[in-house]
């Protein structure tokens, strides 16, 4: 590790300089989808003198927020505007982290410097766990949809890719909203880990995909005094920050880990459609809410998808579904997750009551048992007594566990070339970020969104 030390002397601006050219007429790049992938992917085409076209099935930033609101007091998804679909993507309003293990895969100091010019303060640039809060994205990402309709290019709300054309394995044109077909020549699919449809349609279309490993289980939230202490000690100073934790165990069939630890956090409602119950957890920018709550989940792999009679390249979507349909049913057909005392799951006994907890559209006691298949539960259930012997305060009466946590990653890997980053077959789709199984955060999915422009520009229009 480098450091750089100015005793006498001003440090020095970290953001890099941007280098945005006009791009009206420039050749276009059509990008599927406006979360961090596809904004940095058209940040990435400015710099390099192309023209996006960025399309968003969802609506703009500030309109998603009605949205969201209905998911809570109607208990009604739409099924294009949610959490997960709209200008941001899903990190817009599920936390903000920008913490990645992908330093190696490009330049991620590009991505943070772009943050700050758009609003993020400087300490992303510092921090060793970067965070810009939920409260805070939607003016960054309105600042950098500016910035993309101020150098030429273009962004289409409320426009749906509900069908793909390709001739002589090539893409050559997009349907949108069923309505209209545009041509196309280099297209960026960045579609998250949500799109449902998206899968189908590639898999309709014979453009190849495979399935996927990925992680399902629980939401774990705990008050976040009970993490204070059993990180800082009981009696720690309160002017330290909220505290955070990150675990792994192998259990005896599954590795089970945290994920997406929240300090002073909410957990939400992310479900896509209605009929299905999905939970993620996000944090404000100050993390000064009364819980603290974690993804807690095991892997789940081929085998899995199997034994519950799933097969081919849509196996893991299908397995995924079971379990978010399943859960919409146990919880009565609303949008009130399925929860459980983590003492009473580990016990396998229903919860005569359940503590207060930040899950707005409210929690329905389930013995989660009846959710999982057998050797989930008992993964969850043997990594929970482990790290309830080997952690002060882990696990307390008020530790609940809301389910479930199943959007992780993709379920569905959209297979690429390691160079070209052009889909194996078919040629001038770039199959990109989280929803084609090659990034696992806002950072790592930006990354990649810049390095398919950079490829496009390389490869076929250079």
């Amino acid at each position: 590790m480098r450091y750089a030390l100015y005793p006498t002397e001003e440090i020095p601006p970290l953001q890099l300089p941007s280098s945005f050219k006009k791009v009206n007429t420039a050749p276009q790049v059509h990008i599927i989808g406006a979360g961090p992938a596809g904004m940095f992917a058209a940040l990435q085409c400015l710099e390099l003198g192309l023209k996006p076209i960025v399309l968003e099935r969802g609506k703009d930033v500030r309109q998603r927020r009605r949205d969201l609101a209905l998911i809570t007091k109607e208990q009604e998804v739409n099924p294009e505007s949610n959490y997960c679909f709209g200008e941001g993507g899903a990190g817009t309003y599920s936390d903000g982290k920008l913490y990645t293990r992908s330093k190696k895969r490009g330049d991620w100091k590009k991505v943070l410097s772009w943050f700050v010019e758009h609003g993020a303060t400087t300490d992303i640039l510092t921090d060793a766990h970067p965070h810009i809060g939920t409260n805070k994205l939607p003016q960054v990402i309105t600042a950098i949809r500016e910035t993309i309709l101020a150098y030429g290019g273009e962004i289409e709300f409320n426009t749906k890719v509900t069908n793909f054309r390709v001739e002589k394995q090539a893409i050559v044109g997009l349907e949108l909203n069923n309505t209209r077909e545009i041509k196309v020549a280099h297209v960026i699919l960045a579609t998250g880990h949500s799109a449902n449809d998206i899968y189908h349609l590639l898999h309709q279309n014979d453009i190849v995909i495979e399935a996927k490993p990925f992680a399902l289980g629980v939401r774990l939230e705990q008050p976040q005094e009970s993490i204070n202490q059993m990180q800082y000690g009981v009696n720690y100073n309160p002017t330290l920050p909220p505290a955070s934790y990150g675990i792994v165990k192998q259990t005896k069939n599954k590795g089970v880990y945290s994920f997406c630890m929240c300090p002073g956090g909410i957990v939400a409602p992310c479900a896509t459609n209605n009929g299905e119950i999905v939970t993620n957890g996000w944090s404000p920018s100050k993390r000064n809410n009364a819980y603290a709550n974690s993804g807690f989940v095991a892997e789940v792999d081929l085998q899995d998808f199997e034994n519950e009679g799933f097969k081919g390249p849509l196996a893991g979507l299908q397995y995924r579904s079971m379990i978010e349909q399943k859960a919409w049913l146990l919880a009565g057909k609303l949008q009130k997750a399925p929860a459980q005392r983590a003492l009473d799951f580990i016990a396998k006994k229903p919860s005569a009551t359940l503590p207060e907890n930040s899950y707005l559209p409210g929690v329905t006691s389930v013995n989660l048992w009846d959710l999982f298949p057998k050797n989930l539960a008992e993964a969850i259930q043997e990594a929970l007594v482990h790290f309830n012997q080997k952690l002060r305060n882990y696990i307390t009466p008020e530790t609940i566990l809301i389910a479930p946590e199943s959007r992780t990653s993709s379920p569905v890997r959209i297979p690429r070339d390691n160079f070209t980053l052009e889909h194996t077959t078919i040629t001038g789709l770039y199959p990109c970020a989280e929803g084609a199984g090659y990034a696992g955060g806002i950072v790592s999915a930006a990354i990649d969104g810049m390095r398919c422009a950079q490829k496009i520009a390389e490869n076929k229009i250079a």
